[in-house]
């Protein structure tokens, strides 16, 4: 009779070296980070790869948001060996490591039993929009409105993000802005919205977009889609707010849905400027 021994799962941080292994299992799962989105994650903040014989079988990652908040995404575990607790391993792993802070993700259907189990619960829903950009209306603008290309001195607007989420958005903004065209929303010749645009997976992404209004926020996304007509776009935006119902009769379609879920207290967000759009389903 043959016995089967199941060789040891051994976590440990993830390095530079593993970034190829974790693409390799984003492709297997289709999900469309390219090498750059991997990289940007990782420079950005942390993460824990489960090995099975010094070979990367899982990952996980987290991302700090001031003192009192972090993400968790990037949790994948190759197919051939799903069943075994490893995803279970990594999230208890990360939630040990980031203690002290409230923790956001955004869970599939398939995730959100194991998430729940480590005591988090819904706060949310995202719904995911892509595919080629349709031809936008042009836009009428109120009185005193104009959308501007983003300069240098507009680095500042990283206040505007972080009153918008709740969080400390300022690290993230710096790294997305350097890496993205911009336009900010201006009324009366003060900043009150922005939206990047930036290459992500299968083409670019409009992320994030931060706007005083839903008005404000079509007006960001109508410049960009625009721009795009024709070529592939994805922008992943927060339910109850309208932008999803528009970009389906814009003719962006939604082709998914997640959960977003916290472990603790959520960010308050005070009156102003909201989030419309994610900087990605990871970061939030």
């Amino acid at each position: 009779m043959a016995i089967v021994v199941e060789r040891p799962i051994v976590l440990r941080d993830m390095k530079p070296e593993d970034l190829e292994a974790a693409i390799e299992l984003s492709q297997e799962q289709s999900w469309p980070h390219r090498a750059e989105d991997w990289q940007f994650f990782f420079e950005l903040g942390q993460g824990i790869v489960a090995t099975i014989d010094d070979r990367v079988v899982g990952t996980i990652m987290s991302w700090h948001f001031g003192s009192n908040y972090a993400t968790i995404g990037m949790v994948i575990v190759t197919s051939e060996i799903q069943k075994r607790g490893i995803g279970r391993k990594l999230m208890e792993a990360m939630v040990e490591r980031l203690d002290g802070r409230n923790i956001l993700l955004n869970a599939t259907q398939e995730g959100m039993p194991l998430y729940s189990s480590l005591g988090f619960v819904p706060c949310g829903i995202v719904h995911q929009h892509q595919g080629p950009a349709p031809t936008m209306p042009l836009v009428e603008l109120r009185d005193g409105e104009r959308v501007r290309p983003m300069g240098n001195a507009d680095f500042e607007l990283h206040a505007l993000y972080s009153k918008a989420s709740g969080m400390d958005r300022s690290v993230l903004f710096e790294a997305l802005a350097s890496d993205s065209s911009g336009v900010v929303l201006s009324r009366n010749h003060e900043p009150t919205g922005f939206a990047l645009l930036r290459r992500f997976g299968r083409g670019r992404a409009i992320a994030p977009i931060v706007a005083p209004d839903l008005e404000g926020a079509k007006v960001l996304t109508t410049h960009w889609l625009g721009a795009r007509a024709g070529r592939f776009c994805r922008i992943d935006v927060v339910e109850g707010l309208g932008m999803s119902r528009w970009l389906d009769e814009m003719g962006l379609p939604k082709v998914g849905t997640v959960t977003t879920m916290v472990r603790g207290t959520a960010p308050a967000v005070a009156e102003g400027p909201r989030v419309f759009g994610l900087a990605a389903q990871a970061l939030g």
